[in-house]
């Protein structure tokens, strides 16, 4: 378990990839744009039991993949980091303004994938076959089967 993660109480690995994408995809993010977006993200993600582990962008998007804690809001996360690095790019990068519509720089939505781990039918299959090995078995309850 090496690679896991852990707290007092728990192990955990927990990956996610992030897409945000400029307001109405404008092109405005070139290298150092997207450095200073990274650089602010790695300032703002401890604080939420956050780990950069890879970013890239495009001129009009970036990915991020990340860990996270159980414990993590990741919803507040991303608001307060599009939050924070609009104003901060605005700020450090104030031509950019020209390009961007009424002052917002990320779009309102994002896209959230988890990464990582085991296919979902691998996993599936795991619980299936779980007490088959001493000839015990458990009640195989489906999400069909809930009250």
């Amino acid at each position: 378990m090496d690679n896991f993660d852990n707290n007092a109480h728990s192990v955990f690995l927990m990956y996610y990839h992030l897409i945000l994408v400029v307001k109405y995809r404008r092109k405005v993010i070139d290298d150092p744009i997207s450095e200073y977006a990274r650089d602010v993200f790695l300032r703002i993600a401890p604080g939420y039991g956050i780990t950069l582990e890879e970013w890239n962008h495009d001129i009009d998007h970036v990915h991020i993949m990340f860990r996270a804690q159980p414990r993590t809001e990741l919803s507040k996360f991303i608001n307060a980091y599009k939050s924070a690095s609009s104003r901060l790019i605005k700020k450090e990068y104030p031509q950019i303004r020209e390009k961007l519509w009424k002052e917002a720089f990320w779009s309102q939505s994002f896209c959230l994938m988890t990464a990582g781990g085991a296919p979902v039918e691998v996993i599936r299959r795991y619980i299936e076959t779980q007490g088959e090995k001493d000839g015990r078995r458990g009640r195989k309850r489906k999400t069909s089967d809930r009250a």
